[in-house]
């Protein structure tokens, strides 16, 4: 049955049409956005997922950061205390090889002693260079914080965040603190410190040789213990390299997962694409062709 008032024919063309539109405007929104997730009405559980994975990405970035500032605070340090160990030429390793050659008979002491406080001097002013972004741990002060947590990781279980951190005592590293109680300025039971230690009065006798021998022990147990401050820090550089690497390539695995729930395969939505602006043209030409088939009335009235 033919009707002006109902033209069923051109209902169905119209419905037809508006779901082609639909999914040409739902592909175009993917191929625009490289997302088949972009909001939350797309599907609400995978963009509440991929929503709370990019939260805790920009969380890693943050712990990466850190890494970075932590890696270059131990570097420092690091740096310094094997500059303080030093070799044949410079540092602890030249001091305790001058007070060897001080116990040589008839030799002036005053002399090698003009190079000991050289070097007494340097490893003080190598010890107060050692500051990064203000931390300094080798020359403290009453004020200096006696341990410091160094970020190293982050991780989230349900809705349960948890930052891991590296504790660093600041003991021991200290060579130098302002209560005189740091490696190389504590005084030991019958001997000054490293940092004080003068040989020009000495002379032949026996006990001034039993003395350089006292000096010669204490810089020996300081060079020691300056390099187990050194390999502990040691240590902490290789693991705080090591948990560098893992954030990066964990951030690198999130955005992957992430990509597996919200991105859209182009290759599919281009495809999907085409074949859409073809069912719209035909959806058109349709729609077209039933409103005119109410054309076709009109004749039987002339």
């Amino acid at each position: 049955m033919s009707s002006l008032l109902t033209n069923s024919t051109a209902m169905t063309a119209l419905q037809t049409l508006r779901s082609v539109s639909s999914q040409l405007s739902t592909t175009q929104t993917r191929i625009s956005t490289g997302q088949r997730v972009a909001t939350a009405s797309d599907n609400a559980a995978y963009w509440s997922i991929a929503t709370s994975m990019r939260a805790d990405n920009a969380a890693l970035s943050a712990v990466s950061d850190s890494l970075g500032l932590s890696a270059a605070t131990v570097d420092t340090e690091y740096t310094a205390l094997t500059t303080v160990i030093g070799d044949k030429d410079s540092g602890l390793t030249k001091l305790q090889s001058l007070l060897v050659e001080a116990k040589t008979a008839g030799i002036d002491r005053s002399k090698i002693q003009a190079d000991v406080t050289q070097i007494q001097q340097q490893m003080k002013a190598t010890a107060n260079a050692a500051t990064f972004n203000g931390i300094n741990w080798l020359s403290t002060t009453a004020t200096t914080p006696t341990t410091f947590s160094l970020v190293s990781s982050y991780s989230r279980v349900g809705s349960t965040p948890t930052t891991g951190s590296i504790t660093v005592t600041t003991a021991n590293y200290s060579l130098y603190t302002s209560a005189q109680a740091g490696i190389l300025d504590t005084a030991g039971s019958t001997a000054p410190s490293i940092d004080t230690m003068s040989i020009s009065a000495l002379t032949d006798s026996a006990a001034d040789q039993t003395t350089l021998d006292g000096y010669i022990a204490q810089v020996t147990a300081g060079i020691n213990s300056v390099a187990s401050a050194a390999a502990n820090l040691g240590a902490v550089k290789n693991r705080l390299s090591t948990n560098t690497d893992f954030v990066k390539s964990l951030m690198d695995s999130v955005d992957r997962g992430i990509g597996q729930l919200v991105d859209a395969d182009m290759n599919q939505e281009s495809t999907r694409l085409s074949a859409l602006q073809v069912q719209q043209q035909l959806g058109v030409q349709a729609l077209s062709i039933a409103n005119n088939s109410s054309q076709s009335i009109l004749s039987l009235f002339r």
